[in-house]
């Protein structure tokens, strides 16, 4: 990464994540190992850590886009500074006992379990014993309209999706919910485990943090008191409250495996292979800036500028400067995610306009681009009519835009164009054809570039597309490793998810 004459700052790494949306097939089975693995307990029969939501579509919770409504993630004050959305320390303050920013559970919804003793215990008779639904709440019988995926597969797309909080503006009017004219794609969401995140600076007990040593945003639960601040804080709705113990949950990025050097349970079960893990190194003195970047469709490259090129010989010795192991640096040369993000600039960041700088980011679905050559009479080998016909694919650009830029179409017809170009060029090398390389050259990369990126996006193998480096043993009492057991207890008791008290990083823009 160009850096003029300016020296590197304090270095820091953070294990950070790729998905390829192309690969998505909206099988939920990321969602259900989550479920199965953190949160099967009473209390929380809610909450995805994981979940896979239909775009378009509403989102779980409802409309959590919706940031006038919710109050999430940060905004600039009219000095330029950042300040949390949701207000300063003296409007938390009023509004510990009362939060009026807060879903409901209805905006989630009201999870269920069935009378499955109905179906052996009802006595005889000439009618066929059902197991009818109840609330897990409140034990009553409940009718089911609504869950986490309502749209799935465009189900209920005719009913909800045009409440997308995205589809605003003139060009909205081009999207039509019919069977025929109509588009979806799936859209993996977890905690983005952000350089700034809002959820932190904005916890009245301290209990919300971010570790030092892999960047993993974790909730103490000692310290937790329930002020469920960080919930109206997350943009992305993906801290929980469990009901049982009054305590704050979020994803937890599996940093026990991670840990071990192993990817998160999402990663490891994911059908489509769409999941990338590695390290990003990044100059932690430039988050505040790059954060509050006026611009905000200049947050991207900012938010890029703020990662570093883990093959600079200034940037290693900074790195090693700040006690970055050797092998963590080995790992951040041969990381996906810096690849995806940093050296092709495919991979785009969930809403930038929050000024969380997430950490998890997406590789743009591409529609079936020689379709849309042919619909408009152009000549599918020509690279002109094919980079033409980008700009009028089924999934809109200003909706992509929408969700990865700010709003900027420019940047994400770029990257569709440049997975264009990918793909042209490696079905004709596939058919022992001479590829386009001026098409290529046209998007900025090489022959060699795209065989490499196909590597990573087509098929990449397990030790490519998860580049893990686990703990130090001599950083196992600063990792607070859990106590052995189940360490999670059963409902009522103390939950152990982010328990470690770790050295902890402040939020770069604190209110």
């Amino acid at each position: 990464m160009p850096r003029g004459q300016s020296t590197v700052g304090r270095v820091m790494a953070q294990v950070a994540m790729v998905m390829n949306l192309d690969k998505c097939i909206g099988c939920h089975t990321c969602s259900v190992t989550c479920k199965q693995t953190w949160t099967n307990r009473t209390g929380v029969e809610y909450a995805w850590f994981n979940n896979v939501e239909t775009k378009p579509g509403i989102g779980y919770p409802r409309r959590y886009e919706d940031q006038e409504k919710w109050k999430g993630g940060w905004t600039l004050d009219r000095r330029g500074r950042l300040v949390l959305r949701s207000g300063g320390r003296v409007r938390r303050l009023l509004s510990l006992f009362s939060n009026p920013d807060l879903p409901v559970i209805e905006d989630y919804y009201e999870p269920v379990t069935y009378d499955y003793d109905n179906l052996v215990s009802a006595p005889a008779g000439p009618d066929l014993p059902v197991a009818r639904p109840r609330s897990v709440l409140t034990g009553r019988p409940a009718d089911i309209t609504w869950g986490a995926n309502w749209e799935d597969g465009l189900g209920g797309a005719p009913e909800h999706a045009g409440g997308d909080p995205n589809l605003s503006g003139e060009w909205a009017e081009k999207v039509r919910f019919e069977f025929e004219q109509t588009f979806l794609f799936h859209l993996p969401r977890l905690c983005e485990h952000c350089l700034n995140p809002a959820c932190v600076s904005a916890c009245p007990s301290g209990a919300m943090y971010k570790r030092v040593e892999d960047g993993i945003v974790l909730v103490d639960q000692d310290r937790c008191r329930g002020w469920r601040m960080c919930v109206t804080a997350c943009p992305y709705k993906k801290v929980y409250v469990n009901h049982a113990t009054g305590k704050a949950e979020k994803c937890t990025f599996c940093f026990p495996r991670i840990e071990a050097g192993r990817p998160t349970v999402c990663s490891e079960t994911c059908v489509g292979r769409l999941r990338y893990l590695g390290l990003l190194l990044y100059d932690a003195d430039r988050v505040g800036e790059a954060a509050a970047t006026p611009d905000e469709q200049d947050l991207l490259d900012a938010q890029r500028g703020v990662f570093l090129d883990p093959r600079d010989p200034e940037v290693v010795a900074a790195a090693r400067a700040s006690g970055i192991p050797e092998d963590w640096l080995g790992a951040a040369r041969r990381s996906p995610v810096y690849d995806l993000v940093a050296r092709y600039r495919v991979a785009l960041p969930l809403h930038p306009e929050y000024r969380t700088l997430p950490m998890v980011w997406y590789v743009p679905p591409l529609s079936p681009v020689l379709d849309a050559v042919s619909v408009a009479g152009g000549d599918q080998d020509d690279p002109d009519h094919v980079f033409a016909a980008v700009t009028r694919l089924r999934i809109p650009l200003e909706y992509l835009a929408s969700l990865f830029t700010a709003g900027d179409t420019d940047v994400v017809g770029g990257v569709l164009m440049k997975l264009t170009a990918l793909r042209s060029y490696m079905r004709a090398v596939s058919l022992g054809e001479a590829g386009d390389e001026a098409a290529l050259g046209a998007v900025g990369l090489t022959g060699a570039d795209a065989r490499d990126l196909h590597r990573l996006l087509a098929v990449a193998k397990y030790a490519d597309r998860y580049v893990v480096p686990a703990a130090h043993k001599e950083d196992a009492a600063a990792l607070g490793a859990v106590e052995s057991g189940c360490p999670v207890e059963s409902a009522g008791g103390k939950v152990a998810l982010g328990m470690p008290t770790l050295r902890r990083t402040p939020s770069e823009g604190s209110a």
